[in-house]
């Protein structure tokens, strides 16, 4: 029996093996699978401060309690709960969606349905921990039927999302979808095949858009698709182990 620290390491290979097999992980060699940089060995600490005078938890509770209680918005009208995000309240990464779905309407937790399993197994392929990294949305209500949020929607609910990166101060914030990428930068005419990929500055915060994972869902057998999204996490691992 090994140790509980080399137990979870164990687990977490096992973890991001399986989800390189379920992308077809052909296109990864050996060598790319044992250095690279999401290894248990050389994964980058995503907790990016320790100084007592940060921001603690307890600024991102207290936002939590006024999300879950709003009505700025018609989407407060319909919502089963509100879904504050979850997550590290000192995590150096940030993921962004779209906003809740049915699952996530009915738990009040971010991504818990199968997009939300195929963020969690990316995640754990990154050797990250899903309690180690922020999740959240742009909205913090479910629109109906998943439709796309409204612009006055959107601009109701951007004070909170604002504040947590205030709080958050991420290193790195990874955007999932259009939506997403558009509320950081609403004047790029892009397809999001042309916007992932590379990094954007967002008032001195790398933002790192790709696409959302209910899309890799709805297109289960494009590997491709897959790809790029690895590809895309590889950037965000790499940047975070900058100094």
């Amino acid at each position: 029996m090994g140790t509980k620290a080399e137990e979870a390491a164990r687990a977490r290979l096992v973890e991001r093996l399986k989800f390189f097999d379920e992308i077809g992980a052909g296109f990864l060699s050996r060598d790319e699978i044992k250095t690279s940089p999401a290894s248990p060995a050389a994964a980058p600490s995503v907790s990016g401060r320790s100084d007592s005078s940060e921001p603690s938890g307890a600024d991102l509770e207290g936002l939590r309690e006024q999300i879950i209680v709003c009505t700025k918005c018609v989407l407060s009208e319909g919502r089963t709960r509100a879904v504050p995000g979850e997550g590290d309240p000192q995590a150096a990464l940030l993921f962004v969606g779209e906003g809740p779905g049915q699952e996530e309407d009915i738990q009040g937790r971010p991504f818990v349905g199968r997009a939300g399993q195929l963020l969690t197994k990316i995640i754990a392929a990154m050797s990250f921990e899903r309690s180690q990294v922020f999740i959240t949305n742009i909205v913090k209500c479910r629109p109906p039927g998943n439709r796309v949020p409204r612009r006055e929607e959107v601009e109701a609910c951007a004070p909170y999302l604002l504040a947590q990166i205030r709080v958050l101060r991420p290193k790195v914030i990874v955007t999932l979808g259009k939506s997403a990428a558009d509320f950081f930068f609403p004047d790029a005419p892009l397809a999001m095949t042309a916007l992932r990929g590379s990094f954007r500055d967002w008032n001195g915060i790398a933002v790192m858009p790709t696409f959302h994972p209910s899309y890799l869902v709805r297109n289960e057998g494009n590997l491709r698709l897959k790809k790029m999204v690895w590809d895309d996490m590889k950037k965000v691992m790499a940047r975070l182990a900058e100094p």
